[in-house]
């Protein structure tokens, strides 16, 4: 691994970027705009910008500590959300006109945060509930002091190992290794930029693929923020022990949130460089080398938030118009379902015009 990644940022600006994959894309975020850019399946570069809420982004919630974890919990999950629903329509040459604040968008997100609260919160809880059992760690409807802390230390791991196993899962088709792969060329323009170091293809490729305040260093540490968290209020009756964990996700991302800023703003003392190497560790699990085409994706997206920022100007941020066609199974659908249609239409073209009666 690069060493680049653990000095302190040559282009740091008061506001941190960051961003995420998407579908043959990746969505960037500054202070004022995200912007997506993906690939559609002629291998155009499409782009979507939308401006943030100020009031979230930037107004006073943005500015306290803690507090402002759910700015970035809102971040990773409704905006990103929607705008894998964004890159979805593009790659497969459908209409990429989405509302990102409309009911679609907001139902993707509710659903969304069910699912994960139900796989990753409720089960991990009546798992280690069961095993505490089964141990001789429970007996009764609450347990308290070092048993409640190694309890919770199961609950944890269960929570740890159904993220490892789902992101290995999942990375195993092909579509998501692409996905990756996008992650990892949004990984590389960011160090690219914080280097200093100019924004093509050709040189953000030899960036490392690991970030100090990646989304994946992010939910390692919820793990072990709520082994913490969770341990100080015990092992109330089940009810409330589910209540707890639901009301408590933003504390527990509030005070990660805080932690990875702290970690990313001291990169360079070694005691952090220790305590993160974990985090950078894991992002290998969501991260694969991309291509150049996947890193000029990912650059065009970051100029457009720049370009908003007033840091560079409108040509330097001008979208590629070169057509690079990509041979991955979106754009394969894509030509399926276009040669259907064009089918379809052909033949109703060749049918005779009805004819009436005198």
């Amino acid at each position: 691994m690069s060493n680049d990644i653990l000095k302190k940022p040559q282009n740091e600006m008061k506001f941190s970027y960051g961003g995420q994959a998407v579908i043959e894309g990746v969505l960037m975020r500054g202070a004022k705009i995200s912007a997506i850019a993906a690939r559609d399946p002629y291998g155009q570069i499409i782009v979507h910008e939308q401006p943030l809420n100020k009031t979230v982004y930037q107004g006073r919630i943005a500015k306290i500590p803690f507090v402002r974890g759910l700015v970035g919990l809102w971040d990773a999950i409704g905006l990103g959300t929607r705008a894998l629903m964004w890159s979805a329509d593009v790659a497969m040459g459908e209409d990429e006109d989405v509302d990102f604040n409309g009911p679609v968008g907001w139902a993707t997100v509710a659903f969304s945060l069910a699912i994960g609260f139900a796989f990753f919160f409720f089960v991990p809880t009546l798992g280690a509930a069961f095993i505490g059992e089964q141990i001789g760690l429970v007996e009764g409807s609450e347990v308290v002091g070092v048993d409640a802390t190694l309890v919770n230390l199961i609950e944890g791991l269960i929570q740890l190992t159904l993220l490892v196993a789902y992101i290995w899962l999942i990375g195993r088709s092909n579509e998501v290794k692409r996905l990756f792969g996008y992650h990892g060329a949004e990984h590389k323009t960011i160090n690219a930029y914080e280097a200093g170091d100019e924004l093509t293809p050709e040189t953000v490729i030899k960036y490392p693929i690991e970030h100090p305040r990646c989304g994946t260093a992010f939910l390692l540490t919820v793990f072990l923020v709520s082994v913490v968290v969770f341990s100080l209020l015990g092992r109330p009756p089940l009810p409330f022990l589910i209540l707890s964990r639901f009301l408590l996700i933003p504390v527990i991302a509030g005070i990660a949130y805080e932690f990875i800023r702290f970690t990313a703003k001291h990169i360079e003392n070694p005691i952090i460089r220790l305590i993160i190497t974990p985090n950078l560790a894991l992002q290998h699990l969501t991260t694969r080398e991309p291509d150049l085409d996947m890193c000029e994706v990912a650059i065009t997206s970051f100029k457009r938030v720049l370009l908003a920022e007033g840091l560079i100007s409108e040509d330097e941020a001008a979208i590629p118009t070169i057509l690079r066609p990509q041979d991955t199974p979106f754009a394969e659908e894509a030509r399926k379902l276009r040669e259907d249609r064009e089918a379809k239409e052909a033949a109703e073209q060749q049918q005779p015009e009805p004819t009436t009666g005198d």
